[in-house]
């Protein structure tokens, strides 16, 4: 009896703890949870990481809180900057190393989004805190240092978003931003290169975040049409109002008014959640800018259910537009799992490449999931002004959970949007992922090719060595450009020279495929170990990857450990360790000048990988073979030395 007073104020106090958050978590505000935006920062991995899986990279930028926007320079296509929540911002000048910067806005409360204008000039936006609009700031150098961080872009009291006209037209970089003020949408305009901004107009019906602005050609004017989507109904009936201007945002008139919408995934406390972890229900829209075929197609994207009901899993549909927001096309479903009732496609972004008018398209996706508790980032293009799709492709390289978190009441938080951008060649995606349990701001390129070295690493004499390694891109994702390749050496050898050539050309068009790089040492290379990086990048420098291979150079013929025997019989010895994991030696014999060529192979005979050597000097030599990417078994390893043949067997065991 005495307990029960105890028991009953614990009950309350969890009852009322429960109500508190169940109000904390509006449905109608799409915000960062209370409990994150006020809780300590996660720790930002400095410097940037590359995770390399069978072979393609996705890049690490850090640890932060989701809601990951990106802007690409028209003027230099290796520069990006990405802006997460709650105010973390990275820039990357090379396409390759992602570095920090601080934004010191007054304060913020997140949703960061980004634009860039056509003379390279950057813009980050961010809510205030508290939330009654926003705060930009501009940078002439993108992202490293900042011209001003306290400008106010918008005002409202959730979801923002901003764009730049980047074309060459009358309303050349103004720019643009919206933003939900409770039953209505905020539209306000910068003139004069975002120094300051003004309110034009408001834009109804608006009761549900998700406002968004895009600029488009209006015929031959470009930059003459800015466009504007609202978002209305409810979550299981979303209505979308479409809205021009053609004169620079001045004033808009109402284009259409559909419902399209329905459910996405399964209701929870009013928001629209996949397995449990909540997602957007608001549509993204482009324009094509393009001189293309399909100069000023409006496009608009968006997740539904299909079938439409509650609790059943969500499509990603495309609509376009070809008389300015008037009247649209039928909807064209972009993912193409086989059975799509059995997965989640759900969460898209959507940019149009302003010089190219490729749509490029990404989400989320469950189909490698049985479960559906795991998901991936998948990505398409349309080349056709949206009547057809590339065949989907998968972003990321590690399949994650879906979630951090339990299920339950308010849903768990992963963002609200996030985004992808392209430089003329390709498109560069930016999304939160749960592979290391917690929120990792993580990007790629694509179209992509995957990269390897054979091998990763080798020996060589210090007088006369001379080894071959293979740049190898075993497979693409619908990259169909040049690769091109370079190497270096480091450290510099404090004596000799370790000479860099490509027998083949340093250009590989044809997929897969390799590109042989030379090694050969000159002039007496001081003794030791030394890398080789090779970088591969597209024709505009995108995609840029790299990968390093590990050079021995020894005083005497490579590996023997004795001085150099010219002998008259060629010979294969027995691989050592054996067996062996991951790596092993093998030796042979020359007896005169001649070309060589290892070949290791697998019992069905196929062959696993090759070594080339032209021209080996006579004597001894040694070769490491690397096989941490094969599975335990019997391996077969043949050597070709002109009109020498000789096999052994060996055995990999792990």
């Amino acid at each position: 009896m005495k307990k029960t007073p105890l028991l009953l104020f614990l009950f309350t106090i969890f009852l009322v703890v429960g109500l508190v958050s169940a109000q904390l978590d509006d449905p109608t505000l799409d915000q960062i949870p209370p409990h994150l935006r006020y809780a300590n920062m996660p720790v930002v991995y400095v410097p940037y990481a590359v995770v390399t899986i069978n072979d393609y990279d996705n890049f690490i930028m850090g640890t932060t809180y989701s809601e990951g926007h990106i802007s690409v320079n028209p003027k230099n296509p290796l520069q990006f900057f990405t802006g997460w929540n709650i105010n973390v911002a990275f820039y990357n000048h090379n396409g390759l190393d992602w570095n920090t910067t601080t934004v010191s806005f007054p304060n913020s409360a997140g949703d960061p989004v980004t634009a860039v204008d056509s003379l390279g000039n950057l813009y980050y936006e961010t809510m205030k805190s508290p939330i009654t609009g926003c705060w930009v700031a501009k940078s002439t150098n993108f992202g490293i240092s900042w011209v001003y961080t306290n400008v106010t872009a918008v005002s409202g009291n959730d979801k923002n978003w901003i764009t730049c006209d980047m074309t060459a037209g009358p309303y050349s970089n103004y720019v643009y931003s919206t933003m939900t003020s409770s039953s209505t949408a905020k539209f306000w305009r910068s003139t004069d290169v975002g120094n300051t901004f003004a309110e034009t107009a408001t834009l109804t019906p608006h009761s549900l975040p998700g406002a968004m602005v895009c600029v488009g050609p209006n015929g031959s004017i470009s930059g003459g049409a800015v466009y504007a989507v609202t978002h209305s109904g409810t979550n299981g009936a979303g209505v979308y109002t479409f809205f021009l201007s053609t004169n620079g945002g001045a004033n808009f008139v109402q284009q259409s008014q559909v419902q399209w919408s329905n459910y996405i995934g399964t209701e929870i406390s009013g928001r629209s959640t996949v397995e449990g972890m909540r997602t957007r229900p608001y549509p993204f829209i482009a324009a094509d800018n393009s001189w293309g075929p399909y100069r000023g197609r409006l496009y608009c994207v968006y997740a539904s259910n299909e079938p439409a009901g509650n609790g059943n899993k969500p499509d990603i549909f495309l609509r376009y537009s070809t008389d300015r927001g008037v009247t649209w096309s039928a909807r064209k479903t972009v993912n193409d799992d086989p059975n799509t009732q059995n997965n989640h496609n759900f969460f898209p972004a959507i940019w149009c490449d302003n010089k190219t008018g490729i749509l490029y398209i990404k989400w989320y996706d469950t189909r490698n999931c049985p479960t559906s508790d795991s998901m991936d980032v998948y990505a398409t293009y349309t080349t056709d002004g949206g009547n057809t799709f590339a065949p989907n492709q998968r972003i990321t390289n590690q399949i994650a959970k879906i979630k951090l978190g339990s299920s339950g009441s308010p849903p768990a938080y992963q963002g609200d949007y996030d985004a992808i951008m392209s430089n003329g060649k390709v498109s560069i995606p930016v999304w939160c992922d749960f592979r290391y349990n917690n929120y990792t701001s993580m990007s790629a390129y694509f179209p992509d090719f995957a990269m390897r070295l054979n091998p990763t690493s080798d020996s060589m004499n210090a007088n006369n060595g001379n080894i071959i390694i293979q740049m190898q891109v075993p497979s693409v994702k619908l990259y169909t450009d040049t690769v091109i390749v370079s190497a270096s050496i480091s450290p510099t050898p404090p004596s000799g020279t370790i000479n860099i050539t490509f027998p083949s050309g340093n250009k590989l068009n044809t997929f897969p495929g390799n590109v042989p790089i030379n090694l050969t040492a000159t002039g007496g290379v001081t003794t030791g170990t030394y890398n080789l990086l090779v970088t591969a990048k597209g024709p505009n420098g995108t995609p840029v990857h790299t990968r390093t291979a590990t050079i021995y150079v020894s005083p005497l013929v490579t590996g023997t450990g004795e001085k150099p025997q010219i002998t008259n019989n060629f010979q294969l010895f027995q691989n050592y360790p054996n067996p062996f994991n991951p790596t092993t030696k093998i030796e042979y014999n020359l007896a005169k000048n001649t070309d060589v060529k290892l070949i290791i192979y697998n019992t069905l005979g196929s062959e696993v990988v090759s070594f080339s050597y032209p021209n080996q000097q006579a004597g001894k030599h040694m070769a490491i073979f690397y096989a941490g990417n094969l599975s335990s078994g019997i391996y077969f390893y043949k050597l070709i030395a002109g009109e020498f043949t000789d096999v052994k067997s060996m055995i990999l065991m792990k």
